[in-house]
């Protein structure tokens, strides 16, 4: 049978170990950022800004009108 060559040769360190353990370490993974508001929160907020701007407008709206009953009476 002929020899085979390897096609690469083989390195052997003179200091050092020549085999490394796999050991399994904690990775820290990056943190989720919660809201602070829930949507649901959000939406309530929103439909009591909206309610407390139709009061206001309706609340204008009654003012005006006495206002011009007052200006009709005199």
């Amino acid at each position: 049978m002929p020899e085979v060559k390897p096609m690469f040769r083989e390195v052997l360190p003179k200091q050092g170990r020549l085999s490394m353990d796999d050991v399994p370490t904690m990775v820290l993974c990056k943190p989720k950022l919660l809201p602070l508001k829930s949507v649901t929160l959000e939406k309530l907020e929103k439909m009591q800004q909206e309610a407390q701007e139709i009061i206001r407008q309706q609340e204008a709206a009654l003012k005006e009108q006495r206002q011009q009953e007052q200006a009709q009476s005199q």
